[in-house]
Formats: structure tokens, C-alpha cells, sequence
């Protein structure tokens, strides 16, 4: 199975390379694949490589889904340690 994520650009190093922010952790990725990126960009990443950029509403809601499935994740590790 292959999973891409949503990140935000935090920074442009140059044409092939951009710092995003992975969940709170800051991570270089290859952007090279992306024409006009600019910083607050969210792009679709996968095993390192941007692939497309996506519209910034429809990402903040996958990456809010992303943070509940963590949230109940947690809670039934909880629940299940009981």
C-alpha cells in the first residue's frame, strides 16, 4: 500500500529541494516535479517527493481527519491496556 500526505512548504532551498512541515517535524523533499511553489504551498508527498500541489482548505481537512484517527488510535491503545 502507498500512502502520499499533504505537507506544508516551509521554506525553498532551490528548484529541486523545499523544507516542508511533516505534522510538527520539518523535513527536506524533493520538489522538483512542482513548477511555481511558493512557501505556504500544501503539497502531496510521497517517500520524500512532492508530486502535486493541492488546494490548502481540502488539505487542512485531510490532515484534521489524519489527527482524529491518531486521537481514537490512542484512545483504544488506552482502553485496551485497561
Amino acid at each position: 500500500m502507498c500512502l502520499a500526505i499533504p505537507v506544508r512548504i516551509e521554506e525553498i532551498i532551490d528548484a529541486e529541494t523545499a523544507i516542508a512541515d511533516i505534522g510538527g517535524v520539518r523535513k527536506e523533499i524533493n520538489v522538483a516535479l512542482i513548477g511555481d511553489l511558493y512557501v505556504g504551498d500544501y503539497v502531496i508527498m510521497h517517500v520524500g517527493y512532492a508530486l502535486n500541489k493541492i488546494d490548502p482548505e481540502e488539505a487542512e481537512k485531510t490532515l484534521a481527519l489524519f489527527a482524529e484517527l491518531d486521537e481514537l488510535s490512542q484512545q483504544q491503545a488506552i482502553e485496551g491496556s485497561l
